[in-house]
């Protein structure tokens, strides 16, 4: 059964740093391409940044500068640190897998929240 943990989210103020983690078990995680997704209130799930089997690295243009994502095969972990925080990236972060050939085959964290006061 493949699971995703998230963790590292919180209240912090503007400007500041906080890092989030995802760790994967069940699954072959090098097979996977790993992403982290956002959700604000009322708004859809978007993609924040991604990093595929093949260690090729996206980012959503509003984090670009800010955050870094990165994979650790051996300790199956996907990360996200993010840097100069703002108001605006207040939002429920998910970790999400997909098996890089075959996309049907996707998997959700429970998502953690980050808060980002004034």
């Amino acid at each position: 059964q493949v699971q995703l943990m998230e963790s590292g989210g919180g209240l912090i103020q503007s400007g500041g740093s906080l890092r989030l983690s995802c760790v994967a078990s069940g699954m072959h995680f090098s097979w996977y391409d790993m992403g982290w997704y956002s959700q604000a209130p009322g708004k859809e799930r978007e993609l924040v940044a991604s990093v595929n089997a093949g260690s090729t690295i996206v980012y959503a243009d509003s984090v670009k500068g800010r955050f870094t994502i990165t994979r650790d095969n051996a300790n199956e972990t996907v990360s996200l640190q993010m840097n100069s925080l703002k108001p605006e990236d207040t939002a429920v972060y998910y970790c999400n897998a997909r098996l890089s050939w075959d996309y049907t085959k996707g998997y959700w964290g429970q998502g953690t929240l980050v808060a980002v006061s004034t």
